[in-house]
């Protein structure tokens, strides 16, 4: 055993000792009158802490009503015995490591010791009966009190002796829970002054609403937990395609130089295009995506293709027209991507029926399509880095307009235009396009992806 837990076990043995003592000091007969209600109180804790379900951080029970009821209406000895009497029923099911069950038993010695001694100190000082809202307003105050000394002594020693962040531990455990530890506090205040009226029947009413608050606290917590794991996945899996897409571009850059640039172009004429047409945001980032991984499906292709200085042939034309379908195929293997394989098919469709690879016409071509189409054919025309001879903006926009309404669609291109006339030479020949700041983009769009797919028009 280390010093540190030993000094750590010693130090909790003497708190205990010293809660007894003082307990015992200050005890008075008519505080352990009359004996059943202890009793029952002390089974209603013990309940309570039979249902209580574990969460990530912390353990939801209702005993600490339980022992405020028992601080106020009984005296600080008695809410002792029973805050220990749940200790040890759950030390027996649970068989906790020696310092830990020494930590309980001085947290909750310590504790209703305090907060009894306080109400008792209230109920002595002026006109402080159980019907005044000044002592209501104290056993309140008692409440909250008594729950940070609970938090502080457990959570925060045990952080303390492990070495991990109080604050942290107090940020992420404690604070969460305080707006439903204020209602608790409520309905203690309320069992206190039930009792005053009706006796031990108010018991009978502490139990069936404490039983109901704490499954309904638990399934709170358990909602939220549920929530924050969810997005912890959402947030690990989009880095993880992230990185997928990365690293697919990238490994097919290093066989065509031209495709990282070329992606991060198209998709940054793609996201413009999508903009100008008032297209929601969810898909502007879906025709982003989707530029970028446009060209994957070149991966299928031969080096002899793919780096080909001299006229191909009909059977290179064939493989050629299959990148759709492949890159297609690639994409909707990546959870959430299914929408971003549909426009990346229909790419190279045709408004006049006579694309690939699947001939469809007009709106049959999904929006986004149309837009990948657009944005695609006027990089490869103005880029140096193209696999034929550049041309000027100028010249590509007169070649965009002579194809518009066969390949293109005639109103993406006129839009397309109107954007590139009030650009710089820099945007109109996409010459600075970089596919790791395009990349950037993304993590939100993958988040959303992953979580639903926008329509497709």
């Amino acid at each position: 055993m280390s010093a540190r837990r030993r000094l750590f076990e010693v130090s909790q043995l003497l708190i205990l000792l010293a809660a007894l003592s003082v307990a015992v000091l200050t005890s008075q007969a008519d505080h352990w009158r009359p004996v059943v209600l202890i009793g029952l109180l002390a089974v209603l804790a013990v309940a309570s802490d039979l249902v209580t379900i574990p969460t990530r951080h912390l353990r939801i029970s209702g005993s600490h009503v339980v022992f405020v009821v028992a601080m106020a209406v009984c005296g600080p000895a008695p809410a002792m015995l029973v805050a220990l009497t749940s200790v040890v029923v759950a030390a027996l099911r649970e068989h906790p490591r020696r310092s830990l069950l020494l930590n309980n038993l001085a947290t909750y010695a310590t504790f209703p010791l305090i907060g009894g001694l306080l109400i008792e100190w209230g109920r002595g000082t002026g006109d402080s009966g159980v019907h005044e809202p000044s002592f209501l307003l104290l056993v309140f105050g008692v409440f909250l009190l008594s729950n940070l000394i609970n938090f502080l002594m457990s959570v925060g020693a045990l952080s303390v002796l492990e070495g991990r962040s109080l604050r942290h531990s107090f940020a992420t455990m404690f604070l969460p829970v305080l707006p439903s530890e204020l209602a608790t506090g409520l309905l203690a205040v309320g069992m206190v002054w039930l009792y005053d009226r009706v006796g031990l029947a108010a018991l009978a009413l502490l139990a069936g609403v404490l039983f109901t608050f704490q499954y309904l606290l638990r399934e709170l917590l358990r909602s939220q937990q549920r929530a924050e794991t969810l997005d912890t996945r959402t947030h690990e899996l989009a880095s993880l395609h992230l990185g997928l897409v990365s690293s697919l571009v990238h490994t097919l850059d290093l066989r065509d130089r031209m495709t990282a640039r070329h992606s991060a172009a198209v998709a940054r004429y793609a996201r413009e295009l999508a903009r100008e047409l008032g297209l929601p945001e969810r898909e502007q980032d879906l025709v982003h995506t989707a530029g970028l991984l446009h060209d994957i499906g070149k991966f299928s292709f031969p080096d002899h293709i793919l780096k080909a200085t001299t006229r191909l042939s009909e059977i290179d034309w064939r493989i050629i027209r299959t990148h759709p379908y492949q890159g297609a195929r690639v994409a909707s293997q990546v959870k959430g991507y299914g929408p971003v394989s549909e426009i990346i098919l229909a790419h190279h469709e045709r408004i006049d029926g006579t694309g690939y690879p699947r001939r469809l016409h007009g709106k049959e071509i999904p929006l986004l399509s149309r837009i990948i189409a657009v944005a695609d054919t006027y990089d490869v025309m103005t880029a140096r880095d193209s696999y034929r001879s550049s041309v000027s903006s100028t010249e590509a926009i007169q070649e965009l307009r002579r194809v518009s309404g066969t390949q293109l669609d005639g109103k993406l291109v006129e839009t397309f235009v109107s954007i590139l006339d009030g650009r710089d030479v820099r945007f109109r020949h996409g010459e600075d396009a970089d596919f790791d700041a395009e990349l950037a983009l993304e993590a939100r769009v993958h988040e959303l992806a992953l979580a639903s797919g926008p329509v497709l028009r």
